[in-house]
């Protein structure tokens, strides 16, 4: 995990929030929208951050950027679900 919390600091503030917009699912284009660069600059943005980080595809970074953003008790009990959110809550 230290290692990873030292590649995550290789990245730039705009890598960054690619990565993070990544993990929330949204698409190259809507990644461009919100951030107000082209499609194009997010692709670019991806292939350095595979690279930098290692990994493979845009699935891994998305599981590294929501493991980056976890608590230690969080990574330390993968059990744990109320990190996610299934819907409205009952009642």
């Amino acid at each position: 995990m230290i290692m990873q919390k030292q590649n995550y600091r290789v990245l730039t503030a705009q890598e960054r929030k690619v990565l993070d917009r990544v993990a929330e699912g949204q698409t190259n284009k809507e990644i461009a929208c919100s951030l107000r660069i082209s499609p194009a600059t997010v692709k670019r943005h991806l292939e350095i951050i595979l690279k930098k980080l290692q990994l493979r595809n845009r699935v891994e970074a998305a599981v590294f950027s929501v493991r980056m953003n976890e608590s230690p008790s969080e990574i330390a009990d993968p059990t744990n679900s109320s990190r996610f959110f299934y819907g409205p809550p009952d009642g």
